[in-house]
């Protein structure tokens, strides 16, 4: 609901950390009549068992004053404070009004916090109250990677739920909701409210859509707000009575978590698994193997840390496993499973290791790459294999190794177990010359229609005449749109020029909002006219650009347009070891175009070696992937760029070979 962070008197309105601006009453002492009254409510409203005295008979066991007295406390602390606040929200400014209770538990020092927030007739309790009152609401988990995600102000998608099916049974659509991490299952770090019927989920593997809307979280200013200097106090390691659950033991938890599919990918493993261990975990999603269903939504949880070198190194082994593996299940009946040895270093990493690698995610891509393994390059790797008994060797010359048999016996080719993996292009059909055809189209960005839409939003200096024309002055026009607004205003404001119907009268609106400081603004002051057009394109000029990238059928009253103007794919050309030209490409994610696809159709109709890395200086958390292929090859990259959907216009082209000849 509170979408912006709040820019107000008191610093606790953190859970208003989605809100426009809310302004809030001082605190005032909460009457007895009124906390308990208050607390009441709570209870009745969260379904909360009262604490019965044990040492009542059967007959009359029920809820003792006493225990109905501590529970009222624990809820809403004797100490209580309450504060309104109102507040605007949503694209209509719509007027929000609630209550803050602020109070501090037994036990903590006596550092006031805010406890509860009531918005519209709903009470949410925070983290604080959470953590002194197991149990009041549902409780869902999702790793901790997500967990970091929410408190950063994200919703909790569908497939980010984990420890079900079944949900607690109150996770219903519009309930009140805590959510806590598998790796610390007790402790809840955020509180929203359900968009759909959690409970009533069976499954969510495959399932789109938004599930849980975060209202406020451990580490936002509602949790850092103190009637002191005390900062926010951190969570607990463990807390008593949100575990009576253990239906599921941690480590099926997290084997469920690490064979959670991935975004338009056929599955996943953890590179560094047992076999048997990456199959138990497929089995627990129901799927394995190449066979598991897409999904995608979970790739945006998907946890982007740099792989350690041993990493990058099983998952190598385990992709060379793989790929041989797929050619013994897929060319059964030919000699040596369709494989044609002996095997140069280049056919070994096209055929059995690049296609095979897990790159779910542009941040794994750049880590896996041959170089940083511990052998460094592909001849020592092999060697690696050789040694293992996997593949027998020989050296060529002193740059190359080749393999000239591979042992399809072997126990380790035998015991793999095949992960779920990211979709490539498919395979190339020869055609009648024998030159290989354009892949099939398997590739998701192959063939796909891409609408480029540039979007203006008004300046805040704009809002008055927006206003008067009854538009939306935080809504998103096209040029055309912005001038239609501007002639509704004029007519409105009767500012036609009697004498030339193309004049506009300059009234102190339009000369605040439009005009400058420029010779042509003074002089349209002197004269009070200036005509519509160039009133057009001040209109234009005084708006913030957005755009957004439509695909296929997509409109644009679904798509949320990103800020700036839109961005171009680069080409790059420079030359590399004195003499040697290479061709760069980024700039791809924006258009929908996977870069590792890409690259393995470049490596097949340039002839030549390509490579995906991070773009450098491109950020840790958001990497920009770079494609290079050796030779100038800025026809062959502009004809893939085109067969997925990219206009020459939206290219950038760069020579930087030129200024280096003389």
């Amino acid at each position: 609901m509170f979408k912006k962070k709040p820019n107000v008197r008191h610093p606790y309105s953190s859970c208003l950390a989605k809100a426009n601006a809310p302004q809030i009453k001082p605190l005032s002492p909460l009457k007895s009549s009124d906390r308990r009254r208050t607390a009441d409510q709570i209870i009745a409203d969260f379904g909360i068992d009262v604490p019965i005295d044990s040492t009542l008979s059967p007959e009359d066991k029920t809820a003792s004053t006493a225990g109905l007295t501590t529970l009222r406390k624990s809820l809403l602390p004797e100490n209580a404070l309450s504060a309104r606040f109102t507040t605007t929200t949503g694209p209509d400014l719509k007027q929000v009004s609630g209550t803050v209770y602020v109070g501090s538990h037994e036990g903590t020092g006596g550092h006031q916090r805010v406890l509860w927030v009531k918005v519209a007739d709903k009470m949410y309790p925070t983290v604080y109250t959470l953590w002194h009152n197991p149990r009041i609401v549902p409780l869902l988990y999702t790793p901790l990677f997500v967990v970091e995600k929410l408190q950063g102000g994200a919703d909790l998608m569908t497939p980010g739920l984990q420890r079900g099916p079944p949900f607690p049974k109150k996770a219903t659509k519009g309930a009140i909701v805590a959510i806590a991490s598998l790796e610390s299952p007790t402790v809840p770090m955020a509180v929203g409210t359900c968009d759909i019927d959690v409970s009533a989920l069976d499954k969510v593997q495959g399932v789109k859509g938004q599930a849980v809307s975060t209202f406020h979280w451990a580490g936002d200013e509602l949790w850092s707000w103190t009637s002191t200097s005390q900062p926010g106090s951190e969570p607990p390691n463990n807390i008593e009575g949100w575990d009576d659950d253990k239906e599921d033991d941690e480590t099926g938890l997290a084997e469920r978590t690490a064979a959670v599919d991935l975004n338009n990918k056929e599955g996943a493993a953890v590179p560094d698994a047992d076999p048997a261990e990456r199959s138990e975990a497929e089995q627990a999603q129901g799927v394995q193997g190449e066979d598991a269903p897409a999904n995608n939504e979970f790739v945006d949880f998907i946890d982007d840390k740099e792989l350690t070198t041993k990493e990058i190194d099983d998952a190598f082994k385990d992709a060379f496993l793989f790929g041989v593996r797929h050619h013994m299940d897929h060319n059964k009946g030919q000699p040596a499973y369709g494989l044609d040895f002996p095997l140069s270093q280049s056919r070994v990493m096209s055929q059995l290791v690049q296609p095979f690698l897990p790159t779910y995610t542009p941040a794994r891509t750049a880590s896996l790459q041959i170089k940083k393994t511990s052998w460094k390059n592909i001849r020592k790797f092999i060697k690696h294999l050789d040694k293992q008994s996997i593949v027998k060797s020989k050296d060529r010359d002193a740059h190359e190794t080749v393999i000239l048999e591979i042992d399809f016996t072997d126990r380790q080719i035998g015991a793999f177990v095949p992960y779920r993996l990211p979709k490539k292009d498919a395979p190339t059909a020869a055609s009648a010359n024998g030159q290989l055809s354009a892949p099939l189209a398997s590739e998701s960005s192959v063939g796909q229609k891409l609408k480029l839409v540039s979007l203006l939003r008004p300046k805040e200096k704009l809002a008055p005449i927006f206003h008067a024309s009854k538009a939306d002055p935080r809504g998103l026009y096209t040029p055309a749109e912005l001038k239609q607004v501007l002639i509704a205003y004029v007519e409105a404001e009767n500012l036609v020029d009697p004498r030339n119907k193309r004049l506009i009268r300059i009234n102190p609106q339009i000369a605040d909002a439009l005009l400058g400081s420029s010779a042509a603004d003074h002089a349209a002051l002197s004269s009070g006219t200036m005509a519509r057009d160039a009133l057009a394109e001040r209109m234009v000029a005084a708006s913030s650009p957005f755009h957004a990238i439509l695909r296929n059928d997509a409109d644009i009253a679904d798509t949320k347009p990103k800020a700036g103007a839109p961005p171009r794919i680069q080409i790059t050309l420079e030359t590399r070891s004195g003499n040697k030209t290479v061709s760069k490409v980024h700039g791809l994610e924006a258009y929908y175009i996977a870069p590792q696809p890409l690259a393995d159709e470049l490596r097949k109709t340039c002839a030549g070696s390509t490579s995906v890395d991070k773009l450098q200086g491109s950020s840790p958390k958001a990497p920009v992937m770079e494609v290079m292929v050796q030779g100038p090859q800025k026809d062959a990259i502009l004809k893939a760029l085109e067969k997925r959907g990219v206009n020459k216009n939206w290219v950038e082209f760069v020579d930087k070979t030129k200024g280096k000849k003389k």
